[in-house]
Protein backbone atom coordinates (compact mmCIF):
# COMPACT_ATOMS: atom_id res chain seq x y z
CA UNK A 1 0.00 0.00 0.00
CA UNK A 2 1.46 3.25 -1.05
CA UNK A 3 1.37 6.97 1.19
CA UNK A 4 -1.05 8.12 -1.21
CA UNK A 5 -3.52 4.90 -1.14
CA UNK A 6 -3.32 5.22 2.70
CA UNK A 7 -4.11 8.94 3.14
CA UNK A 8 -6.89 8.14 0.92
CA UNK A 9 -8.36 5.54 3.08
CA UNK A 10 -7.93 7.27 6.27
CA UNK A 11 -9.86 10.13 4.54
CA UNK A 12 -13.19 7.99 4.96
CA UNK A 13 -14.75 7.12 8.06
CA UNK A 14 -14.04 3.83 8.49
CA UNK A 15 -12.69 1.09 11.08
CA UNK A 16 -9.09 0.50 11.27
CA UNK A 17 -9.83 -3.34 9.77
CA UNK A 18 -12.24 -1.75 6.34
CA UNK A 19 -9.24 1.40 6.09
CA UNK A 20 -6.61 -1.14 5.69
CA UNK A 21 -8.79 -2.84 3.39
CA UNK A 22 -9.55 0.29 1.59
CA UNK A 23 -5.52 1.02 1.71
CA UNK A 24 -4.48 -2.40 -0.05
CA UNK A 25 -7.62 -1.88 -2.48
CA UNK A 26 -6.47 1.12 -4.25
CA UNK A 27 -2.66 0.53 -3.94
CA UNK A 28 -3.22 -3.12 -5.57
CA UNK A 29 -5.32 -1.67 -7.82
CA UNK A 30 -3.18 1.46 -8.61
CA UNK A 31 0.01 -0.96 -9.83
CA UNK A 32 0.66 -2.50 -12.86
CA UNK A 33 -0.06 -5.49 -13.49
CA UNK A 34 -3.10 -4.78 -11.17
CA UNK A 35 -3.68 -7.45 -8.38
CA UNK A 36 -6.07 -7.59 -5.20
CA UNK A 37 -4.46 -9.82 -1.95
CA UNK A 38 -6.53 -13.33 -1.31
CA UNK A 39 -6.97 -12.41 2.33
CA UNK A 40 -9.87 -10.36 1.46
CA UNK A 41 -11.58 -13.42 -0.26
CA UNK A 42 -12.74 -14.30 3.06
CA UNK A 43 -15.81 -11.93 3.97
CA UNK A 44 -19.18 -13.93 5.44
CA UNK A 45 -20.21 -15.04 2.14
CA UNK A 46 -16.65 -15.63 0.71
CA UNK A 47 -15.77 -18.01 3.89
CA UNK A 48 -19.18 -18.97 2.70
CA UNK A 49 -17.99 -20.48 -0.70
CA UNK A 50 -14.96 -21.73 0.34
CA UNK A 51 -16.27 -24.22 2.84
CA UNK A 52 -18.68 -25.49 -0.57
CA UNK A 53 -15.15 -25.32 -3.02
CA UNK A 54 -13.89 -27.76 -0.30
CA UNK A 55 -16.29 -30.28 -0.99
CA UNK A 56 -16.27 -30.55 -4.66
CA UNK A 57 -15.30 -33.21 -6.54
CA UNK A 58 -12.70 -31.83 -8.53
CA UNK A 59 -10.78 -29.79 -5.44
CA UNK A 60 -9.02 -32.54 -3.83
CA UNK A 61 -6.70 -30.67 -0.99
CA UNK A 62 -9.37 -30.70 1.81
CA UNK A 63 -10.23 -34.46 1.47
CA UNK A 64 -6.39 -35.15 0.96
CA UNK A 65 -4.83 -33.67 3.71
CA UNK A 66 -8.32 -34.40 6.45
CA UNK A 67 -7.27 -37.92 4.84
CA UNK A 68 -3.81 -37.42 6.31
CA UNK A 69 -5.18 -36.28 9.36
CA UNK A 70 -6.85 -39.16 9.85
CA UNK A 71 -4.80 -41.85 8.89
CA UNK A 72 -1.43 -40.77 10.68
CA UNK A 73 -3.15 -38.70 13.18
CA UNK A 74 -1.44 -40.60 15.67
CA UNK A 75 1.94 -40.53 14.54
CA UNK A 76 1.03 -36.49 14.33
CA UNK A 77 0.24 -35.93 17.93
CA UNK A 78 3.03 -38.55 19.11
CA UNK A 79 5.72 -35.80 18.96
CA UNK A 80 3.26 -33.10 20.18
CA UNK A 81 4.25 -32.09 24.18
CA UNK A 82 1.13 -32.91 26.57
CA UNK A 83 0.11 -29.90 27.68
CA UNK A 84 1.10 -27.49 25.08
CA UNK A 85 -1.08 -24.81 23.40
CA UNK A 86 -1.91 -25.22 19.74
CA UNK A 87 -2.08 -21.92 17.80
CA UNK A 88 -3.89 -21.94 14.60
CA UNK A 89 -3.12 -19.54 11.98
CA UNK A 90 -5.97 -18.35 9.50
CA UNK A 91 -8.36 -20.67 11.56
CA UNK A 92 -11.39 -21.40 9.60
CA UNK A 93 -13.96 -24.14 9.79
CA UNK A 94 -12.82 -26.51 12.92
CA UNK A 95 -12.99 -29.96 11.03
CA UNK A 96 -9.31 -30.42 10.73
CA UNK A 97 -8.37 -28.89 13.95
CA UNK A 98 -10.90 -31.28 16.08
CA UNK A 99 -9.22 -34.22 14.05
CA UNK A 100 -5.93 -33.03 16.40
CA UNK A 101 -8.00 -31.92 19.57
CA UNK A 102 -9.45 -35.44 20.26
CA UNK A 103 -6.39 -37.36 19.76
CA UNK A 104 -4.30 -35.07 22.03
CA UNK A 105 -4.36 -33.66 25.63
CA UNK A 106 -3.86 -30.22 24.78
CA UNK A 107 -3.71 -27.39 27.59
CA UNK A 108 -5.50 -24.59 25.41
CA UNK A 109 -6.18 -23.88 21.96
CA UNK A 110 -6.11 -20.39 20.36
CA UNK A 111 -7.69 -19.79 17.14
CA UNK A 112 -6.20 -16.91 15.46
CA UNK A 113 -8.25 -15.34 12.37
CA UNK A 114 -8.97 -11.36 10.51
CA UNK A 115 -12.53 -12.42 10.98
CA UNK A 116 -13.74 -11.69 14.44
CA UNK A 117 -17.65 -12.65 14.04
CA UNK A 118 -16.60 -16.01 12.22
CA UNK A 119 -13.55 -16.87 14.74
CA UNK A 120 -15.82 -16.51 17.92
CA UNK A 121 -18.91 -18.17 16.55
CA UNK A 122 -16.13 -21.71 15.87
CA UNK A 123 -14.91 -21.44 19.02
CA UNK A 124 -18.24 -20.82 20.98
CA UNK A 125 -18.93 -24.17 18.82
CA UNK A 126 -15.42 -25.93 20.39
CA UNK A 127 -15.90 -25.06 23.88
CA UNK A 128 -19.08 -27.01 24.09
CA UNK A 129 -17.13 -30.07 22.58
CA UNK A 130 -14.44 -29.75 24.50
CA UNK A 131 -15.62 -28.55 27.90
CA UNK A 132 -12.27 -28.73 29.62
CA UNK A 133 -10.13 -27.27 26.90
CA UNK A 134 -9.52 -23.55 27.42
CA UNK A 135 -9.99 -21.68 24.24
CA UNK A 136 -9.10 -18.34 23.44
CA UNK A 137 -9.47 -16.79 20.29
CA UNK A 138 -7.35 -13.82 18.86
CA UNK A 139 -9.41 -11.57 16.26
CA UNK A 140 -5.70 -10.59 14.29
CA UNK A 141 -4.36 -10.46 11.14
CA UNK A 142 -1.87 -13.69 11.27
CA UNK A 143 0.56 -12.77 8.93
CA UNK A 144 1.58 -9.92 10.97
CA UNK A 145 3.08 -9.76 14.49
CA UNK A 146 0.41 -10.38 17.28
CA UNK A 147 0.28 -11.15 20.83
CA UNK A 148 -0.63 -14.76 22.68
CA UNK A 149 -3.33 -14.50 24.75
CA UNK A 150 -1.57 -14.42 28.64
CA UNK A 151 -3.12 -17.77 29.40
CA UNK A 152 -0.80 -19.71 27.89
CA UNK A 153 2.65 -18.14 28.99
CA UNK A 154 4.17 -20.94 29.89
CA UNK A 155 2.68 -23.58 28.04
CA UNK A 156 4.80 -25.23 24.73
CA UNK A 157 3.37 -23.71 21.96
CA UNK A 158 2.64 -26.00 18.77
CA UNK A 159 1.20 -24.06 15.47
CA UNK A 160 -1.13 -25.41 13.29
CA UNK A 161 -1.32 -24.25 9.65
CA UNK A 162 -3.28 -26.92 7.37
CA UNK A 163 -5.28 -26.10 3.96
CA UNK A 164 -2.15 -25.18 1.79
CA UNK A 165 -2.93 -21.64 2.65
CA UNK A 166 1.41 -21.42 2.37
CA UNK A 167 0.98 -21.86 -1.04
CA UNK A 168 -1.33 -18.70 -1.45
CA UNK A 169 2.24 -16.55 -0.06
CA UNK A 170 5.01 -15.60 -2.41
CA UNK A 171 8.53 -17.10 -1.42
CA UNK A 172 10.06 -14.63 -0.03
CA UNK A 173 6.62 -13.77 1.57
CA UNK A 174 6.27 -17.53 3.08
CA UNK A 175 9.58 -16.93 3.97
CA UNK A 176 8.72 -14.04 6.71
CA UNK A 177 5.07 -15.88 7.73
CA UNK A 178 7.17 -18.83 8.77
CA UNK A 179 9.95 -16.71 10.49
CA UNK A 180 6.76 -14.79 12.07
CA UNK A 181 5.58 -17.38 13.24
CA UNK A 182 8.53 -18.95 14.86
CA UNK A 183 9.07 -15.38 16.42
CA UNK A 184 5.42 -15.88 18.14
CA UNK A 185 5.47 -19.24 19.05
CA UNK A 186 8.81 -19.12 20.38
CA UNK A 187 11.73 -20.58 20.55
CA UNK A 188 11.39 -24.93 21.59
CA UNK A 189 7.81 -24.21 19.54
CA UNK A 190 6.63 -26.97 17.01
CA UNK A 191 4.62 -26.20 14.26
CA UNK A 192 2.02 -28.87 11.86
CA UNK A 193 1.55 -27.25 8.30
CA UNK A 194 -0.28 -28.42 5.22
CA UNK A 195 1.84 -28.03 1.80
CA UNK A 196 -0.14 -28.79 -1.42
CA UNK A 197 2.95 -30.51 -4.04
CA UNK A 198 3.18 -30.64 -7.46
CA UNK A 199 0.98 -33.19 -9.92
CA UNK A 200 -0.14 -33.56 -13.10
CA UNK A 201 -1.28 -30.09 -13.85
CA UNK A 202 -4.75 -31.12 -15.45
CA UNK A 203 -5.94 -32.64 -11.91
CA UNK A 204 -4.65 -28.72 -10.78
CA UNK A 205 -6.50 -26.86 -13.86
CA UNK A 206 -9.97 -28.81 -12.97
CA UNK A 207 -9.59 -28.14 -9.12
CA UNK A 208 -9.53 -24.12 -9.52
CA UNK A 209 -11.87 -24.37 -12.67
CA UNK A 210 -15.06 -26.41 -11.30
CA UNK A 211 -17.62 -27.50 -13.53
CA UNK A 212 -20.50 -25.73 -10.85
CA UNK A 213 -18.76 -22.50 -11.04
CA UNK A 214 -17.75 -21.86 -7.32
CA UNK A 215 -14.34 -20.71 -7.47
CA UNK A 216 -15.34 -18.39 -10.05
CA UNK A 217 -18.23 -17.00 -7.86
CA UNK A 218 -15.64 -16.79 -4.96
CA UNK A 219 -13.39 -15.11 -6.91
CA UNK A 220 -16.00 -12.59 -8.03
CA UNK A 221 -16.99 -12.36 -4.92
CA UNK A 222 -14.12 -9.71 -3.91
CA UNK A 223 -15.31 -7.25 -6.36
CA UNK A 224 -18.84 -7.57 -4.78
CA UNK A 225 -16.68 -6.89 -1.61
CA UNK A 226 -15.04 -4.03 -2.72
CA UNK A 227 -18.89 -2.44 -3.76
CA UNK A 228 -20.10 -3.05 -0.42
CA UNK A 229 -17.65 -1.71 1.89
CA UNK A 230 -15.74 0.69 0.10
CA UNK A 231 -18.71 2.39 -2.09
CA UNK A 232 -17.18 1.04 -5.53
CA UNK A 233 -19.06 0.89 -8.57
CA UNK A 234 -17.47 -2.41 -10.09
CA UNK A 235 -19.98 -4.45 -12.96
CA UNK A 236 -19.07 -7.95 -11.45
CA UNK A 237 -20.56 -9.21 -14.57
CA UNK A 238 -18.06 -7.40 -16.77
CA UNK A 239 -15.43 -9.63 -15.58
CA UNK A 240 -14.65 -13.41 -15.54
CA UNK A 241 -12.58 -16.07 -14.00
CA UNK A 242 -9.86 -17.43 -15.19
CA UNK A 243 -7.23 -19.98 -13.71
CA UNK A 244 -4.05 -20.96 -15.17
CA UNK A 245 -1.18 -23.01 -14.45
CA UNK A 246 2.05 -21.15 -14.27
CA UNK A 247 4.63 -24.30 -15.19
CA UNK A 248 7.79 -22.15 -14.57
CA UNK A 249 6.88 -20.82 -10.98
CA UNK A 250 4.89 -23.88 -10.17
CA UNK A 251 1.98 -22.16 -9.06
CA UNK A 252 -1.38 -21.78 -9.91
CA UNK A 253 -3.11 -18.40 -11.23
CA UNK A 254 -6.39 -16.80 -10.51
CA UNK A 255 -7.28 -14.10 -12.63
CA UNK A 256 -10.27 -11.72 -12.78
CA UNK A 257 -10.32 -10.81 -16.92
CA UNK A 258 -12.13 -7.51 -17.50
CA UNK A 259 -14.80 -8.56 -20.62
CA UNK A 260 -14.96 -5.09 -22.07
CA UNK A 261 -13.26 -1.78 -21.16
CA UNK A 262 -14.27 0.52 -18.42
CA UNK A 263 -14.10 2.65 -15.54
CA UNK A 264 -14.53 1.42 -12.03
CA UNK A 265 -14.79 4.41 -9.49
CA UNK A 266 -14.05 3.47 -5.27
CA UNK A 267 -13.27 5.83 -2.98
CA UNK A 268 -13.22 8.95 -5.18
CA UNK A 269 -10.48 7.26 -7.44
CA UNK A 270 -11.14 6.02 -10.90
CA UNK A 271 -9.54 2.40 -12.18
CA UNK A 272 -9.79 2.52 -16.11
CA UNK A 273 -9.30 -1.49 -17.55
CA UNK A 274 -9.03 -2.49 -20.87
CA UNK A 275 -10.80 -5.19 -22.64
CA UNK A 276 -9.01 -8.33 -21.64
CA UNK A 277 -6.86 -6.91 -18.63
CA UNK A 278 -6.15 -9.18 -15.79
CA UNK A 279 -6.44 -8.35 -12.19
CA UNK A 280 -4.04 -11.02 -10.10
CA UNK A 281 -6.38 -11.99 -7.15
CA UNK A 282 -4.63 -15.55 -6.09
CA UNK A 283 -1.48 -17.84 -6.51
CA UNK A 284 -1.21 -21.19 -5.10
CA UNK A 285 2.05 -22.64 -4.87
CA UNK A 286 2.35 -26.43 -5.25
CA UNK A 287 6.03 -27.46 -3.67
CA UNK A 288 7.79 -30.47 -4.01
CA UNK A 289 9.22 -31.71 -0.82
CA UNK A 290 12.21 -31.23 -1.17
CA UNK A 291 11.48 -27.57 -2.23
CA UNK A 292 9.58 -27.26 0.85
CA UNK A 293 12.25 -28.21 3.22
CA UNK A 294 14.73 -26.15 1.96
CA UNK A 295 12.13 -23.02 2.44
CA UNK A 296 11.70 -24.35 5.99
CA UNK A 297 15.05 -24.24 6.64
CA UNK A 298 15.89 -21.07 5.36
CA UNK A 299 12.93 -19.92 7.64
CA UNK A 300 14.07 -20.61 11.11
CA UNK A 301 12.75 -23.95 11.12
CA UNK A 302 13.57 -27.83 10.71
CA UNK A 303 11.52 -30.61 8.92
CA UNK A 304 11.09 -33.00 11.97
CA UNK A 305 8.38 -35.73 9.66
CA UNK A 306 6.69 -35.73 6.99
CA UNK A 307 3.62 -37.32 6.04
CA UNK A 308 1.36 -37.74 1.84
CA UNK A 309 -1.22 -39.59 0.79
CA UNK A 310 -0.77 -42.74 -1.31
CA UNK A 311 -0.38 -40.62 -4.67
CA UNK A 312 1.73 -38.01 -2.98
CA UNK A 313 -1.17 -35.11 -3.99
CA UNK A 314 -0.61 -33.53 -0.37
CA UNK A 315 1.88 -33.73 2.54
CA UNK A 316 1.76 -32.48 6.09
CA UNK A 317 5.16 -31.42 7.96
CA UNK A 318 5.58 -31.70 11.54
CA UNK A 319 8.17 -29.24 12.19
CA UNK A 320 10.66 -27.78 14.77
CA UNK A 321 11.83 -24.76 15.42
CA UNK A 322 16.00 -24.65 14.51
CA UNK A 323 18.43 -22.95 16.64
Amino acid sequence: MNVHAAALAQSYPFDEQTSAFAGDVIGNLSQFPKRLSPKYFYDAVGSELFEQITVLPEYYPTRTELGILRSRGDEIVSIIPKGAALVEFGAGATTKVRLLLARCAFGAYVPVDISGDFLNAQASALRKDFPDLGVYPVAADFTAPFALPAEIEGMPKVGFFPGSTLGNFEPHEARAFLRSARDILGEAAQMIIGVDLEKNERVLYDAYNDAAGVTAKFNLNVLVRINRELGGNFDVSAFMHRSVYNRERHRIEMHLIAKKAQTVRILGRNFSFRPGESIHTESSYKYSLDRFTALASDSGWSVRESWTDRDRMFSVHALAASG
